[in-house]
């Protein structure tokens, strides 16, 4: 396993922890090790809880990948894009711990687990792409458009909006905010609840409502690889 992505299980727990410098940057190796983890996990029928380094789960993509030229981009965010699809149709729930800055791709993976735990502080949490001059990508669209509240959605993809752990809740980026030295325990709390859930019937009901996404989702991926960023 990729030191840039730490991986543990316990008690039916698996825990996947980001651990690639100072933001947290998705690189190809990231997303590599990060689907490694999810194997990983998924063979031992094991709840998931991603997580961070304290202050921030993921500044999003890696720049120096993301500046190396287009086809290099385009690469790296059709694999984020996927990792993000097989998040949604993950068999057992993911839960994302958020230790505090999510932005971009940071925030995308809130966007794409099932129950989202942040901390209080001066945090901030969102798509930050139209600020630093990238369009948005079509995965990027389609997944605000579905987890998003309605009045946030073209404030957040349009207009580069930022949200503290507060109103990221009420933006649909955060299910509950929690002080910072409670966030793991918190996580596996909830760990300890979804465990009470038939998998089954969690994995097949997931697939349901999200069918109408994922086939969009399938779709974007594909106008995505054709599409510049710039």
């Amino acid at each position: 396993m990729s030191d840039s992505v730490q991986y543990s299980l316990n008690d039916g727990v698996a825990t996947l922890t980001l651990a690639n410098g100072k933001v947290n940057a998705v690189s190809p190796a990231v997303i590599e090790a990060f689907n490694t983890a999810l194997d990983q996990a998924q063979a031992a029928e094991a709840i998931v809880i991603v997580t961070g380094q304290p202050g921030i789960l993921s500044g999003g993509y890696d720049l120096k990948v993301m500046m190396s030229g287009p086809q290099a981009a385009i690469d790296l965010v059709a694999a984020g894009s996927m990792l993000a699809r097989r998040m949604l149709a993950h068999p057992q729930p993911i839960i994302v711990a958020c230790p505090g800055h999510a932005v971009a791709k940071g925030a995308f993976m809130l966007l794409s687990a099932d129950y989202r735990i942040g901390v209080e502080g001066a945090f901030s949490i969102g798509l930050n792409e139209v600020k630093i001059g990238m369009t948005m990508h079509h995965v990027g669209i389609a997944l605000a458009r579905d987890r998003l509240s309605t009045p946030v959605f073209q404030r957040s993809v349009i207009n580069a909006e930022m949200f503290n752990p507060q109103s990221a809740m009420t933006a649909g980026f955060l299910d509950q905010v929690v002080p910072a030295d409670q966030l793991m325990a918190t996580a596996n709390a909830v760990a300890q609840e979804f465990k009470k859930l038939n998998m089954k019937a969690h994995a097949n009901t997931k697939l349901k409502v999200r069918k109408a996404l994922l086939d969009t989702l399938d779709a974007a991926i594909e106008s995505d690889k054709l599409t510049s960023l710039h």
